[in-house]
């Protein structure tokens, strides 16, 4: 089988840019915590499509949600506290 990397240079050219920036690593980290709480919301809705809600899917569901609205409010936080350059003091 070949490789059609090297075939398709122009569309997939390859580049040192590629990889992400520590910029954008340390943002990803700091939504690290959304990320999971929403995959988590989204597992506990996945699971519950094939069958009837039970109470323990409803308590699962409800707390993921809780979980992804506690996340949203420390990343919203943290974003508030930082100060912009020209804000006043």
């Amino acid at each position: 089988m070949k490789s059609i990397a090297a075939l398709q240079s122009i569309v997939t050219s390859w580049s040192d840019g590629l990889e992400p920036s520590d910029a954008e690593l340390g943002a990803i980290e700091v939504e690290l915590p959304l990320i999971l709480a929403e995959r988590d919301l989204l597992d506990a809705l996945i699971a519950q499509l094939d069958r009837p809600a039970s109470e323990f899917d409803a308590r699962r569901i409800r707390r993921a949600r809780n979980r992804v609205l506690a996340a949203r409010r420390c990343l919203a936080n943290r974003a508030a506290d930082t100060a912009m350059p020209g804000d006043a003091a």
